[in-house]
């Protein structure tokens, strides 16, 4: 039984309402051997009750009803420990809503390197 068979695996939540980023989110995660939880929705992370459960949270910026900075805030009132990575092909939103909630957030703009991505997961989760 190898070493790492007995420490748990590191659950990251990914949220975007495109697809095909869920999936290219899961595979590159999966590679690197997270457990991944996908979700198209902020409500739906929200209402799927395993909050409690993941280590590091990779969300969508520009999403309908509830978006990336509102669910960053709505998991850092409930979790504010809890690192956040946010993901955005629209920049121009950055500058319209300050990133201004307690707890440690990063944001990478679309299309961003999948290394550096890992990268940031890596060391989100070596925070205290």
């Amino acid at each position: 039984m190898a070493m790492s068979d007995h420490r748990r695996r590191s659950v990251i939540a990914v949220v975007d309402d495109d697809r095909g980023i869920l999936e290219s989110l899961a595979t590159l995660l999966d590679s690197a051997d997270y457990d991944v939880r996908l979700f198209s929705s902020a409500a739906a992370l929200l209402e799927s009750g395993v909050l409690p459960e993941i280590d590091c949270l990779i969300s969508d910026v520009a999403m309908p009803v509830m978006d990336g900075f509102e669910l960053a805030r709505a998991v850092q009132a409930a979790r504010p420990e809890l690192s956040v990575i946010l993901v955005t092909g629209r920049p121009d939103l950055l500058h319209r809503s300050p990133l201004d909630w307690p707890g440690h957030y990063r944001v990478f703009e679309k299309p961003f390197n999948g290394q550096a991505l890992l990268t940031a997961v890596a060391e989100t989760l070596r925070l205290p």
